[in-house]
């Protein structure tokens, strides 16, 4: 009889897993398709399952990092790699959750917070250099930093050196951003109208492009087409989510006057991510 409980153990064990995998490939989904409230729901039942799954609370934690719950965010992700400290992903986002946290800190825990992220976006570079999502949020740290904290417009610029070798479309449109913070704007659109002109067909670039027209208000056409072209893309988990673009192309509409395209733009956004305070505010004020 002990012979045949065996295989049966393992025959249960085997399929418990497999439907383990399932529900997080599930609710995977479900974040990829921007429900962020389901995924939430979904991610946080596999955790009290299995609190010690590193996988399922990275998962949460993103989905903490996206719906904007630092708490939450750092919690789950500081313990995702306490389970694996293998993973670049889970350090990128720890970094993201890291980042999260600095605004509602008090000073001294600004900059340890500071320091935690830079490090934690070190450590995921250090692991897999050819990250180029890890790259984009060192990027964005050393745009936003000060120099205390180990931020600069000189290391930003480097960083989207760094990610034009690996990744072209999306290195020239970070160095078109940077042109626009350091208000140099016609260089950050002739660099990203000559991107578009070589690359007519990739989302990305028409997605940074009617960023930047509805970051400065120029071009409102052309960025309403190209955001509107980016919507009708289904994004990868590393690329703009689709909120995002609906976030944007409000914007456009609203400085073109066209307000109730621009409050339905206003709220697919919140639809999409609830916790974008700042669409909030635009609909308060449109309406």
């Amino acid at each position: 009889m002990r012979v045949r409980v065996f295989p049966l153990l393992w025959l249960l064990t085997a399929t418990l897993a497999a439907a383990d995998l399932a529900r997080l490939e599930n609710a995977i989904q479900l974040f990829r398709n921007e429900k962020l409230v389901e995924a939430k729901t979904a991610f946080e039942k596999l955790v009290a399952a299995e609190p010690d799954n590193a996988e399922a609370n990275y998962w949460l934690g993103r989905t903490a990092v996206a719906i904007k719950d630092p708490e939450g965010a750092v919690h789950y992700l500081e313990k995702a790699v306490a389970l694996d400290a293998t993973r670049a992903r889970y350090f990128h986002f720890l970094g993201d959750a890291y980042g999260l946290s600095i605004p509602k800190a008090g000073l001294f825990a600004k900059l340890d917070l500071a320091q935690k992220c830079i490090a934690a976006y070190d450590r995921a570079v250090a692991l897999d250099p050819e990250d180029v999502s890890a790259r984009r949020s060192r990027y964005e740290y050393f745009l936003q930093a000060p120099p205390m904290a180990g931020g600069g417009h000189d290391k930003a610029a480097a960083e989207a050196a760094e990610i034009e070798k690996r990744d072209p479309v999306l290195g020239a449109s970070l160095r078109a951003d940077l042109c626009a913070k350091e208000n140099r704007v016609d260089e950050a659109f002739s660099i990203q109208t000559d991107l578009l002109h070589h690359h007519p067909d990739s989302k990305i670039a028409q997605f940074y492009f009617g960023r930047l027209v509805a970051m400065n208000a120029r071009q409102l056409d052309e960025g309403e087409a190209a955001l509107k072209s980016y919507l009708s893309y289904t994004p990868t988990e590393d690329e703009p989510p689709l909120w995002s673009a609906h976030w944007r192309l409000a914007q456009i509409l609203e400085a073109k006057g066209n307000s109730t395209a621009a409050r339905i733009e206003y709220e697919q956004t919140l639809k999409l991510n609830p916790a974008w305070d700042r669409a909030r505010a635009a609909l308060k004020r449109l309406n």
